[in-house]
């Protein structure tokens, strides 16, 4: 008798697992999906295994996924003659979600969220859908490079915190999923219901799925194909419904979303493929982990599939893109570091990105749906502002930015848009980067171009400094900041000062504010740029901007202090009372704190806030 070794599952699968049986999936009929997925999965590194070891066609063709139903012993069979799994793949596979970030995402589940039935194709964990309606489950595998028939394992477990694994004898290499149903699901023992399912969801995939059947009068079992087993792709488009497409992306991703939008294209010439690809309208959870090899094309040559995530052909700002790519040009042992190297590679990867920027041009034609995409990936293709040089263009008309006009955090401005507003003087875009929405929408900076109707970009993503560090023109118009020096500003808002102060008593404080700041600032100068604030810094129009010195300082790169213009308005009340004090440690005071208040709506932070509340503090006791 075969021993039975008794495992536990590790926790994060134990609580998946509890949420996943009483609360998390409102479509039980999504566990056929996922176990048609999985088998589909299987396959196709059994077909890649034949080509790579140079099989015959004869056993490639009849690889199959096959249902069983069993009314008598209330029990479904999926199984499969794919690779199949080892004794530790059995263990990595079923028992653990091997997965960094599960925990984090258990974590974010709230009440609500519990019921919605999304999540868990983001996690990849699509087997446990089967204990929603079982209550015990059995899985016999044994894999292809096992060929002592004596090496199959079998998994068991009813879900509620702990596994077996027995060694068995299986002839057939691949994997047997039987479910043994609980009372209330035995609705799914029907034919009539599994074989809609399967046309609901899995019609596409290339391998036949049989179900068996029962003749009656000559008392024989056959297997009867329930799926068209043609893939998608190389249909004509008009033969293709939209939720063909819709269940495809499903298929594929894992992602119980509709995707937004998708493109479906074949080419022929001097390049011959068929990609279909897809824009989600959901992030994945870990696209910002660049350590993750998860983004990329489903690669198939010649209709065989090769691999998943194919980031090879997709720059790293398109990552969020999805979908297939068939091309006949690449040999079908191909590996990843062939890849990297191959021309072909680099000419579809040309191909497919300019594909990819007329589908997200395509679809800024619908607001709504922009916005959703924006708002989903829009961070992510700023990335290709540095990444794309010969595409910044076409990206950066994919761009969306709020500004003083918009006059909300909502990024809904295109670039083609500020430039068709400007006025007919205005030479260049103008733009200011902060840390939020808040610091930047009220920043003394804008209050000339407030008062002159020119409009500003507000710029408030931690990537935007970085990014316009390399968007420098657009359409003929330059950028600039207008936190940095702007000769050409003066010619637009035609701004002098009228101060009632004698120059005398201007030219003095400028003395003293020089002597009392020395080193701090580079120089003091009156401004023409300011209605309501007294004092302002400024930036050298080469220099480093406040921004990209936070953006050093918090990667731990030491850096020299930014350089400021401070700049005085001679028009603000608080200027005049200055210049009229007698007092000399008064006006040192007030000088200091007028520094600091400018660096702190500057930088938003001060080296040493306790000594700022000091001086205030002096200044109320002594007024």
């Amino acid at each position: 008798m075969k021993k039975n070794e008794k495992y536990s599952f590790q926790s994060e699968t134990k609580q998946l697992l509890h949420l996943m049986i009483h609360s998390l999936y409102s479509n039980k009929e999504i566990f056929i999906r996922e176990l048609i997925s999985n088998a589909s999965d299987a396959i196709d590194k059994m077909r890649f295994k034949f080509l790579s070891n140079e099989h015959s066609d004869q056993k490639y063709r009849d690889m199959y996924i096959r249902i069983l139903l069993d009314k008598k012993e209330n029990k479904i069979v999926i199984s499969d003659n794919g690779i199949g799994m080892t004794k530790q793949e059995i263990i990595n596979n079923l028992g653990t979600i091997a997965n960094s970030g599960t925990k984090s995402f258990l974590k974010s589940l709230n009440k609500e969220n519990k019921k919605n039935n999304q999540l868990i194709g983001k996690f990849g964990v699509g087997f446990y859908s089967s204990f929603i309606v079982s209550d015990k489950v059995i899985v016999r595998t044994r894999h292809a490079e096992e060929l002592n028939q004596n090496n199959g394992t079998l998994w068991k477990s009813d879900g509620k915190g702990e596994y077996t694994i027995t060694s068995i004898t299986k002839k057939e290499y691949g994997t047997d999923v039987e479910l043994y149903l609980k009372k209330e699901e035995i609705d799914f023992l029907e034919d009539w219901k599994i074989c809609n399912i399967v046309k609901k969801y899995s019609d596409h995939i290339t391998i036949p799925i049989e179900i068996q059947e029962y003749d009656k009068k000559n008392k024989v079992f056959s297997w009867k194909q329930i799926n068209t087993a043609q893939a998608l792709w190389t249909l004509e488009k008009s033969k293709i419904t939209d939720d063909q497409y819709k269940n495809f992306y499903k298929h594929i991703t894992q992602d119980m979303n509709d995707p937004i939008i998708w493109s479906h294209n074949k080419v022929e010439g001097t390049q011959e493929y068929i990609s279909l690809l897809y824009i989600p309208s959901k992030s994945h959870w870990d696209i910002w982990n660049r350590d993750q090899k998860k983004n990329g094309l489903k690669l198939y040559i010649k209709r065989i599939y090769i691999m998943d995530n194919a980031e090879q052909f997709l720059p790293s700002y398109l990552r969020f893109i999805k979908g297939i790519l068939d091309t006949n040009d690449l040999p079908l042992n191909v590996s990843r570091e062939m890849l990297q190297e191959n021309n072909i590679t680099h000419s579809l990867k040309t191909s497919i990105t300019k594909r990819v920027l007329m589908l997200i041009k395509q679809l800024t034609k619908n607001n709504s749906q922009y916005q959703i995409f924006w708002k989903e990936f829009g961070l992510i293709l700023k990335e290709g502002i540095a990444e794309d040089t010969k595409n910044q263009e076409k990206i950066a008309e994919l761009l969306r930015f709020t500004s003083i006009k918009t006059n909300c955090i909502e990024q809904n401005l295109s670039l083609s848009e500020y430039i068709q507003n400007m006025p007919n003087n205005q030479e260049k875009i103008y733009f200011l980067t902060a840390d939020s929405y808040a610091t930047v929408s009220t920043s003394p900076h804008l209050e000339i171009f407030k008062k002159n109707n020119i409009d500003v970009l507000l710029l408030c993503d931690r990537i935007d400094e970085w990014m316009m560090n390399y968007l420098t023109d657009f359409k003929g118009k330059k950028f600039q900041s207008v936190n940095k020096i702007d000769d050409d500003l003066n010619k637009i808002v035609h701004e002098k000062s009228k101060s009632n102060n004698s120059l005398k008593k201007i030219n003095t404080l400028l003395l003293k504010i020089q002597e009392v700041l020395k080193e701090k600032i580079k120089k003091v100068q009156l401004s023409y740029r300011l209605i309501d604030t007294p004092a302002i810094l400024l930036i050298e129009k080469d220099a480093m901007s406040t921004q990209m010195s936070k953006l050093f300082m918090a990667a731990g790169q030491n850096i020299p202090p930014v350089q400021y213009i401070f700049e005085i308005n001679p028009n603000h009340k608080l200027i005049k009372k200055i210049s009229n004090l007698q007092d000399d440690k008064n006006i040192n005071i007030w000088i200091q704190i007028l520094f600091e208040e400018a660096l702190l709506s500057e930088r938003g932070s001060l080296d040493n806030p306790n000594d700022f509340i000091n001086k205030i503090n002096q200044i109320f006791i002594n007024s």
